[in-house]
């Protein structure tokens, strides 16, 4: 059976936790900052989990991870 390859840009992407969940930053926090609200912003600065529903997909695309 063939290697497998890991696909570069989902690599930078995501990281894998502890517990074998993908992480992933949020995006809308790079430009055009002064018509967000704090909240908003406060809000993009934490990383999110991926959906249950989308792992599978990025289980294909990082099957080293």
């Amino acid at each position: 059976m063939p290697k497998l390859k890991t696909n570069k840009s989902a690599a930078k992407r995501f990281k894998i936790t502890g517990t074998g969940k993908f992480k992933y930053s949020k995006c809308n926090k790079q430009h055009i900052l002064g018509k967000k609200s704090p909240k908003r912003k406060r809000k993009l600065r934490r990383p999110d989990i991926v959906s249950h529903s989308s792992e599978s997909k990025i289980r294909e695309l990082l099957p080293y991870a």
